[in-house]
């Protein structure tokens, strides 16, 4: 496989090309009152995002947000193990401090990652499942804006090109998607490359279009007195106006 000519100065330019909001709505507000007040998104006690080493050179150079990532318990040291040579896990300073423009690729695709099928087809973006019982956004996917769509295909092509291990990783994790969600009996959502709701048998891996009522809300955002009743028990409080424009 060829190596990757990643450099600092691509990042940059892929930043460049990846500023759409996941949606119109600021999603946060719907998360963080389960999560210790942030967005499930925005602390490494939840996700801790990886990013490649020219990633971080980049960064260091545009802002002091982020930083390298320290391990605090078994699962975060395995995460950091299984790291390969040319990434690392960062941490930053939290929500409150957020730069946009000094996201990193991982944070500004979150909670999604580009979904390859078994002949290797970048076909749209799946999501994070292990977060669908604390990210409300993928309980409602429908309403993910085109343009963050367009932005997070175009931005991880680009990537690919540049790195080819890259992409490999999202066909090994896609096949792993598929090999869970077999075992769990349930289809795959995805955003296809339009936006659309698909649907991925994961037996087989056929795509078919999907519907709204394709995807069942995962717990606790399946009613709102789920919600208020979860966030009440995480010592949150329930926002007063619900979703606002980001």
């Amino acid at each position: 496989m060829a190596k990757a000519t990643l450099k600092a100065a691509d990042f940059a330019s892929l930043y460049d090309g990846f500023t759409a909001p996941v949606s119109r709505f600021d999603c946060g507000r719907k998360c963080a009152p389960l999560n210790g007040g942030e967005p499930v998104c925005c602390s490494t006690q939840n996700a801790v995002p990886v990013v490649h080493k020219v990633e971080f050179d980049l960064l260091r150079t545009r802002t002091d947000l982020w930083s390298k990532f320290k391990p605090y318990d078994y699962a975060t040291r395995q995460i950091v193990d299984e790291l390969t040579s040319d990434c690392m896990a960062v941490h930053c300073k939290g929500a409150r401090f957020c730069e946009r423009d000094n996201r990193t690729i991982a944070c500004r695709g979150f909670p999604f990652y580009p979904y390859m099928t078994r002949e290797k087809q970048f076909v749209g973006l799946g999501t994070y499942w292990v977060f669908e019982d604390r990210c409300w956004m993928m309980s409602n996917i429908e309403i993910v804006d085109r343009a963050f769509v367009e932005e997070f295909i175009a931005t991880y092509e680009a990537l690919f090109i540049k790195d080819p291990t890259e992409f490999k990783t999202y066909v090994d994790f896609s096949a792993s998607a598929r090999r869970v969600f077999s075992r769990w009996k349930r289809e795959i959502a995805l955003l296809g490359r339009r936006g659309e709701l698909l649907v991925v048998d994961p037996s087989t891996g056929a795509i078919r279009p999907g519907r709204k009522k394709d995807f069942p809300k995962a717990k606790p955002f399946t009613s709102e007195k789920e919600y208020r009743a979860a966030v009440k028990e995480a010592g949150g409080e329930v926002p007063e106006h619900g979703l606002r424009p980001v």
